[in-house]
């Protein structure tokens, strides 16, 4: 497999973990429930479902574990040296190992159980022989708990890894630290690699992609290599050894020539080099960068031999700044180039092209004779052709954009063809009012307003707008107050009925005036009506009477129920609109029947659920047989 996706390997769990999801599971979805008085072959068969549904997924859950890692020799070679630098082959595939086993084991495991529960002759016995199946089990993952751990670290790094297709398009970037390399990937891809002014800013490989001829591009930023020998080189370089030994790709050998990497350009012309071997077959491509700081020509003559030197030998050297992006673009063309180049050429020697080319006939015509017939032109053809090649150019605006520089500024009304020329640069409104004003003008609308004119001149001179009120005669004076008439008789009556729809009642004045008993004496006078003197005594004794009840009423008031406090004026709910007590007493009774069947519910309320089936059958119905338990 050239390609693999380590983002899908499943989560490992724990040991605990592990124990407590399968014999979760197994309580879930086997029978809980076994008595005395089943057979005996019921009760072995109860157990041996219990030890072989644990084993199972065991078994599945191992085996998943164990098909989701890659395998070594499976994968790409790439791959399987950049696994064997992070992790460690040997223990990785020493982890895996005792995965296995385990599986294994737990298999062996549950066959020597279900053989021994075939003879169990009693309930406890198949009970302690299924507990001590389960808890063997159990024992072996437990064991396992480094091997789990170390998986999941493992998984957690292969996740974080990038994506790297080791068949495609690729460009290779490789070099000392802090020479520019992820400040390049930066510049030709959407990747955002992390830049820093230290060595070893960028721990591990990063990815980009971008396009050059329709075609995508994989661009891989490999960390920075130092001069030393293999053995001594750490794990973040020994992942730019790995791509640069296995990858198919256009090695980019990146060199600082202003020095600022803390490395002199004999240094890094001996890492060059160094791990030349690792360039065999693949395109190379020497790249100068920081040339903003120092140049070329300022490098001594010892220094510039080195450059020759690449040269002559057949390697291209190019010239560029990340800084200022000179020269970007024209090392991603070159490298581009010459990769496209060499994978035609690397097929071009394949076995199969040599069977495609087989395939292909190319048909070239054959002379009829020997005389010589050149191409003919007609004179005419060649006068036009004479005549534009003498024809000036024609002046774009985008030449003269060229010449003015900052200075230009488009200006689109110059060429507009209008009756006066003055009027191009009038500022005339695009939406007046809310409307467009393209949409209401007319062309010919001077013609048509001076005729327009003309006409209302000649009909004032006619006298059409003469008003004369003695032109109106009596018949229409006499039907506009029959109108006038008509109008207010129609608001009569319209105010008559509204009248006649109100309902007036008589209501007593909340507050009135006191009642004055020598005030009320002298207007009865004033109506000739004889007051007896001897009714002040009499009036006396009827308000210390009167005083002498308050206490005794006021006692009452304050016994009476405040909550059923309502206004003597107004009839009770229960006795509105009942004629007598007979009808009553019938109203009474309906609204009994009426509630019954809302009281039939019992609903105390919003929160109340009926249940409408006291018991349910699947609850009620009988002991639970050894059938399926999907329906749970």
């Amino acid at each position: 497999m050239a390609h693999y996706n380590f983002k899908k390997i499943t989560v490992v769990p724990s040991a605990k973990d592990f124990v407590d999801i399968i014999l979760s599971k197994t309580q879930r979805k086997t029978p809980t429930v076994v008595h005395k008085h089943y057979k005996i072959s019921r009760i072995r068969q109860f157990y041996m479902r219990k030890v072989k549904y644990t084993q199972q997924n065991y078994h599945d859950k191992l085996t998943l574990i164990l098909n989701d890692f890659p395998k070594l020799e499976d994968i790409h070679p790439f791959y399987a040296d950049l696994m064997n630098v992070l992790y460690d082959k040997d223990h990785y595939k020493l982890a895996l190992g005792q995965i296995n086993t385990a599986r294994h084991l737990i298999d062996n495991v549950s066959k020597d159980y279900t053989r021994l529960l075939k003879y169990g002759d009693s309930l406890y016995r198949c009970k302690q022989l299924k507990r001590a199946a389960l808890g063997r089990m159990c024992t072996i993952m437990k064991h396992q708990k480094q091997s789990l751990e170390y998986l999941e670290q493992v998984r957690q790094h292969l996740s974080r890894l990038p994506s790297i297709d080791p068949n495609t398009r690729t460009l290779l970037i490789c070099g000392f630290p802090n020479v520019g390399k992820s400040s390049f990937i930066n510049k030709i891809t959407r990747a955002d690699v992390e830049v820093q002014p230290y060595a070893f800013t960028t721990k591990s490989l990063f990815v980009g992609h971008t396009d050059y001829k329709y075609l995508r591009w994989q661009v891989i930023d490999t960390p920075g290599i130092l001069d030393h020998s293999l053995e001594d080189r750490n794990t973040i370089e020994m992942q730019a050894i790995t791509a640069l030994a296995h990858l198919r790709a256009a090695v980019l050998y990146v060199m600082d020539i202003s020095e600022q990497c803390g490395h002199s350009i004999t240094e890094q012309v001996e890492l060059f080099q160094n791990i030349k071997p690792l360039f065999a077959n693949k395109p190379l491509i020497v790249v100068v960068n920081k040339i903003d700081v120092k140049r070329l020509e300022e490098l001594d003559d010892e220094k510039k031999q080195y450059f020759c030197g690449f040269e002559s030998d057949g390697i291209p050297v190019l010239y560029m700044s990340t800084l200022t992006e000179e020269g970007v673009m024209d090392v991603r063309t070159e490298a581009c180039d010459r990769l496209l180049a060499h994978r035609i050429e690397t097929k071009m020697k394949g076995k199969k092209s040599a069977e495609i080319i087989d395939r292909l006939h190319v048909a070239v015509p054959s002379k009829r004779d020997v005389k010589e017939r050149p191409p003919c032109i007609p004179e005419n053809i060649k006068q036009k052709r004479q005549a534009m090649e003498t024809d000036t150019k024609k002046k774009l605006e985008r030449d003269i954009e060229l010449e003015m520089g900052e200075e230009y500024i488009l200006d689109l009304r110059k060429t507009w063809d209008l009756s006066n020329p003055e009027e191009a640069y009038d500022t005339m409104p695009e939406i007046w009012q809310g409307h467009n004003v393209a949409d209401f003008i007319d062309p010919d609308i001077m013609q048509k307003l001076e005729e327009l004119e003309k006409e209302e001149e000649m009909r004032e001179q006619a006298g059409y707008y003469d008003s004369d009120d003695s032109m109106e005669d009596e018949d229409m004076k006499e039907l506009r107050a029959t109108a006038r008439q008509i109008r207010n008789k129609k608001k009569i009556i319209i105010l008559e009925s509204r009248e006649k729809r109100r309902v007036e009642k008589s209501r007593m004045p909340r507050t009135g005036k006191s009642l004055d008993r020598q005030r009320m004496a002298d207007e009865m006078r004033d109506l000739g009506v004889q007051i007896d003197t001897k009714g002040d005594a009499h009036y006396a004794r009827l308000r210390s009477r009167s005083a002498s009840r308050k206490p005794l009423k006021r006692k009452r008031e304050e016994s009476m129920d405040t909550s059923r406090a309502r206004s003597s004026s107004r009839t009770p709910r229960d006795k509105s609109g009942v004629r007598d007590e007979v009808m009553a007493k019938k109203a009474r009774k309906i609204a009994k029947k009426a509630q019954a069947p809302r009281n039939r519910d019992a609903k105390k309320g919003e929160g109340d659920r009926v249940i409408l089936n006291m018991k349910p059958k699947h609850l009620f119905a009988g002991k639970r047989k050894m059938g399926k338990t999907g329906r749970r």
